[in-house]
């Protein structure tokens, strides 16, 4: 039955399931039994060895098992006495763990390969490298000069006018328009980007320190990265819609057997006559 290695549809049978246990076994019920398995010795006994770098002494383990039930005690004493109701922190922690455990369970089937392909084909924006120029500039303070944009125009006719100290790099390989406007400001990326490649300097172009001079040296048209070369990206991109998408339909198949009801909107009063 192929429906079932759907991630949604084993994700929503596994919910419901989730749902009707919690509803059974409610917190009046709370048993006063604990019985500690050989499951959790060793999840203890593991959890010590992967903190501490070796296994724990006999003693130790023994420590280990005394304190696991000595918070299973408090744990049940304390929703007995009802403390975890109105907690925020409580409450967060415990909607937190209920979110990764529906993103494991939608999760647990892996993605075909068809469904990776897919999936990269639905958003190829995603993986498109945008275009990208190699650039060297100089700089003329408008602090320090009078008219720094005047004393840029005529340094595109003298190659031995340095410019003035700037805080960040002389030089720049492969920007982005946004890289560069994160670096420059938007006035400076888009009048870069309209420049081609060529040995001479051009501009002047204004940034947000002032004027500069630039010297484009190479350009890389925008391009999209293969999939056998993004895989693992999509992989974990899949994975990770595939996460919101079930949490949606978990949360949308939850609301639907509460019956929500809100307040009534207080008058306003004003009806636009006078009282």
């Amino acid at each position: 039955m192929a429906w079932l290695r759907d991630p949604l549809v084993l994700f929503l049978l596994v919910g419901s399931a989730i749902f009707f246990v919690a509803d059974w076994f409610s917190e009046a019920d709370i048993p006063y039994s604990i019985d500690v398995t050989d499951q959790d010795i060793q999840r203890l006994s593991d959890q010590w060895q992967m903190q501490m770098r070796r296994p724990p002494s006999s003693r130790e383990l023994s420590g280990l098992v005394e304190q696991f039930v000595k918070e299973e005690i408090y744990y049940r004493e304390a929703r007995r006495l009802g403390l975890d109701a109105n907690d925020t922190i409580v409450r967060r922690r415990m909607v937190q763990k209920l979110t990764f455990l529906t993103e494991d369970i939608a999760t647990a089937v892996a993605p075909q390969e068809a469904e990776l392909r897919a999936f990269y084909n639905d958003n190829i924006d995603t993986y498109r490298v945008p275009e990208r120029i190699s650039f060297r500039h100089r700089y003329f303070s408008s602090d320090r000069r009078e008219n720094a944009q005047a004393d840029a125009e005529a340094a595109l006719q003298d190659v031995n006018v340095s410019g003035d100290p700037f805080m960040l790099q002389r030089e720049y390989a492969q920007r982005s328009a946004r890289e560069i406007r994160d670096l420059f400001g938007r006035e400076f990326a888009d009048a870069i980007m309209q420049l081609q490649p060529a040995e001479q300097w051009q501009g002047p172009i204004k940034s947000a320190y002032g004027w500069h001079t630039v010297m484009v040296t190479n350009r890389l048209e925008a391009t999209v990265e293969p999939f056998e070369q993004v895989r693992a990206r999509v992989i974990s991109d899949a994975q990770q819609a595939t996460r919101r998408a079930a949490n949606e339909a978990y949360y949308e198949d939850l609301k639907a057997r509460y019956q929500i009801t809100f307040p009534q909107p207080a008058p306003s009063g004003d009806d636009g006559t006078d009282g």
